[in-house]
């Protein structure tokens, strides 16, 4: 007998990728393209090793190094491979690119004081806003739900994009957003029954 969708349970693991490379280390970076550092690498084999035993039926990555590089190591121990999914990527700095936030705060004063009191509320120069990100990722990943009902799936993406999703599932107002921790190589998992999310782990560090 096959279960009704209404009870079908989605696994959806939300897995931030690691450390960075150093060289962006006090930068503005989203669209910016790192690559892992060596702790970032090591970090990403802990979550590997704790995911090995999770039957993944799809790895799906965003299109940055740092990213895509973090999912090729949880995809080590299974057999799906990896596959990007490009509405999965950062917020877009724009112009603040590269920049230190001590250059974004003499370049552009008043822009980067509404930053630091309003971070959604932001439209950055030939970037995105908040709204516009959240937009596509919630598309993004409801497709992906659609997909693979009643399977385990893992997301390796960033820390913007997974507040995203999680504040979403829980109902959490866009302000709030950064209120949700997410360090490097963090590990969330939402449980769907059906279509309605159940957050089961949050922020989760491996040592």
């Amino acid at each position: 007998m096959n279960e009704s969708p209404e009870t079908t349970v989605t696994r959806l693991w939300l897995i931030r990728h690691g450390e960075p490379d150093p060289e962006v280390r006090g930068r503005c970076y989203g669209r910016l393209d790192v690559s892992l550092s060596a702790e970032g690498r090591r970090q990403l084999e802990s979550v590997a090793k704790r995911l090995a035993s999770e039957p993944l039926s799809a790895i799906y990555t965003s299109p940055r190094k740092r990213a895509l590089e973090s999912a090729e190591i949880v995809a080590a121990p299974h057999g799906c491979g990896v596959q990007i999914e490009h509405d999965l990527h950062e917020i877009d700095f724009g112009d603040f690119e590269g920049l230190t936030y001590d250059d974004i705060s003499k370049l552009y004063p008043e822009l980067y004081r509404q930053w630091m009191e309003q971070p959604t509320e932001v439209e950055f120069p030939n970037g995105e806003s908040f709204s516009m990100m959240k937009s596509r990722v919630t598309k993004a990943v409801a497709a992906l739900h659609d997909r693979h009902a009643g399977q385990s799936v893992a997301l390796i993406t960033h820390g913007g994009a997974i507040r995203i999703v999680l504040a979403d599932a829980l109902s959490v107002p866009s302000a709030n957003v950064f209120r949700i921790a997410q360090r490097y190589a963090a590990i969330n998992l939402i449980r769907f029954v059906g279509s309605h999310p159940v957050v089961e782990l949050v922020n989760g560090v491996l040592s």
